[in-house]
């Protein structure tokens, strides 16, 4: 990378930093985009929790810090209790519907 370039993910970062709009809207677009694929559901709320300052976050989510980087690590796993304390933080929540089925014919 050239001097005074950024990554793809420190320049996500910095976009959502002060803007809990767009960190809501960035979770709930990457959920709606992944069925299916949790790793990138899980980056995202590492991203968001980065822009929030992992400190912060946790105390928002009244998680443990370690215990969030834990959860949001490249092998974490968050639990259901976690996973729906970060999503209100967010203004968010979880709900199952029925899946679409695929129309043959």
């Amino acid at each position: 990378m050239s001097k005074g370039s950024v990554s793809y993910d420190e320049w996500v970062i910095d976009s959502l930093k002060g803007d809990s709009a767009a960190q809501t809207e960035y979770i709930q677009t990457t959920i709606e985009e992944n069925r299916g694929f949790s790793k990138a559901i899980l980056i995202a709320l590492r991203h968001v929790a980065e822009a929030r300052g992992f400190k912060s976050f946790a105390e928002e989510t009244q998680l443990n810090r370690e215990s969030l980087y834990k959860a949001l690590s490249e092998e974490g796993n968050p639990t259901l209790e976690s996973l729906s304390k970060m999503l209100d933080v967010l203004g968010l929540d979880i709900a199952v519907k029925p899946k679409e089925k695929l129309k043959v014919g």
